[in-house]
């Protein structure tokens, strides 16, 4: 039963997101999208003032998906993308 289970379980998230970035590119339409998404119980997530990533943060949305970068042309486009991680 161990097995079915660890199949049908989502994969824990840990998402890192700069404050400046959200401010850039996060919509009203899309916050409560976010918000939904980031409730769910597999995914932890932290707001930082700044990553150090200036020169992505100014022209595109993006997170940090578990170390790694993911980056998108608009908040929407990026949280297609950080659900596709699930």
């Amino acid at each position: 039963m161990k097995w079915l289970w660890s199949k049908t379980s989502k994969k824990k998230l840990k998402i890192e997101f700069c404050e400046k970035n959200l401010d850039r590119f996060l919509t009203e339409n899309d916050l409560t999208s976010y918000e939904a998404f980031l409730k769910e119980s597999h995914i932890t997530y932290k707001e930082y003032d700044c990553q150090s990533h200036c020169k992505t943060c100014k022209k595109q949305a993006y997170a940090i998906l578990n170390g790694d970068m993911i980056t998108a042309s608009t908040s929407k486009e990026l949280l297609e993308k950080l659900k596709e991680q699930q």
